[in-house]
């Protein structure tokens, strides 16, 4: 267990939807501000939409912690309800009703009507103390058109200076494009407030886990490099549900290691482990960073070339007669033919050389 190894109070990248761990980035802090707002003012209805894991769940039980004493809540985590079921979960927990009364008692079979009824005489019975109550239903795109219409109708319980009942649906952007159908323009034109959530960026990250850390209170330090919080940023999309998986299964390998800094190649581990992928644009980036790194090889063939050419320049701009040794070697003196124990040889006279003179025949032999 990694929370022993670093002394952990509690797991700091837990699931739950603890309001402590909330981390407010920007849209967060708007988001909340703008429904403490609203229920102050006592608007009727009011929309917080987010993607999967933005922390929606989280913000409401936050919102419900700061809401003043005066303020009746009930929070609805179980969309696929019928009309009955809800209204007699929504007096369960303005405390008309026991838990027992609604299984077994006359509330049981208490008929649409009459919950309605019921739900009346108690939001009336708040104005004299100068009361309120607040309706959140949590993933509400998965509300039937049957009980948004009804959540319509319930709406209208009011008197001529305002509601008596606000009612927060809490949902993915999904729940916007529900809303915009033609037969939700009624509901859709009485929302008074739309507030988003939306991922965090990479700074919103860094804080995001630093907060954590700090709730968690561990008494072993543990940091994250900068290139590994790049690295968180860019498998979860700055989404706070996927940021505590990754950093949970990162810190359980890295007590595994017996060390106190995150690095790079343990998120990256972390993250297959996870099957989480980079996004395709961020993996273009890497594949083009890898092909235009130079490499030891491509280093040595351009040192090559370059002596190479260096070379060339050399032998163009050197003249041959330096290049090449021009120059032959003196020729060796003819022999001096000489007969052994004797002086120099006599130059022969010129009539030695002629040829012998031909004989001539004599006279008696003429005819």
């Amino acid at each position: 267990m990694y929370e022993q190894y670093y002394g952990f109070v509690q797991p700091p990248f837990t699931l739950t939807p603890d309001p402590r761990f909330l981390y407010r980035s920007e849209s967060h802090e708007e988001a909340i501000t703008l429904l403490q707002q609203a229920i102050r003012r006592k608007e009727g209805f009011i929309v917080l939409t987010g993607d999967i894991g933005t922390g929606k769940t989280t913000s409401c039980r936050a919102l419900l912690e700061q809401l003043e004493r005066t303020v009746f809540t009930s929070l609805i985590l179980n969309p696929f309800l019928s009309v009955e079921e809800l209204l007699r979960e929504v007096l369960l927990d303005f405390g008309v009703v026991s838990r027992e009364g609604v299984r077994t008692g006359r509330i049981a079979t208490a008929s649409k009507h009459e919950l309605i009824s019921t739900l009346h005489e108690f939001l009336l019975a708040l104005m004299p103390i100068h009361g309120s109550a607040v309706l959140i239903i949590d993933e509400a795109q998965h509300l039937t058109p049957q009980v948004l219409e009804q959540i319509r109708i319930i709406s209208n319980l009011e008197t001529n200076e305002s509601k008596l009942l606000q009612i927060v649906l809490v949902g993915q952007l999904n729940l916007l494009d529900m809303l915009a159908a033609a037969e939700m323009r009624q509901l859709d034109q009485r929302i008074s407030i739309r507030a988003t959530l939306k991922p965090l960026n990479r700074e919103e990250v860094e804080a995001y886990i630093a907060h954590r850390l700090w709730v968690a209170r561990g008494s072993t330090a543990v940091t994250f490099e900068p290139a590994a919080l790049d690295r968180v940023h860019a498998y979860t999309g700055g989404v706070p549900r996927i940021i505590n998986l990754l950093c949970d299964r990162s810190l359980m390998q890295s007590a595994q290691m017996r060390v106190n800094r995150m690095t790079p190649a343990i998120i990256e581990e972390a993250a297959g482990s996870l099957g989480l992928r980079l996004p395709e644009t961020v993996r273009q980036k890497k594949r083009k960073a890898a092909g235009a790194a130079p490499s030891p090889w491509r280093f040595a063939g351009m040192a090559a070339a370059v002596l190479a050419l260096l070379v060339l320049a050399g032998l163009w701009f050197t003249p041959v007669d330096q290049l090449i040794d021009v120059r032959v070697p003196a020729a060796p003196p003819p022999p001096v033919y000489q007969a052994r124990n004797a002086g120099p040889r006599p130059i022969p006279r010129a009539d030695l050389l002629l040829p012998p003179p031909v004989a001539t025949p004599p006279a008696s032999n003429r005819r």
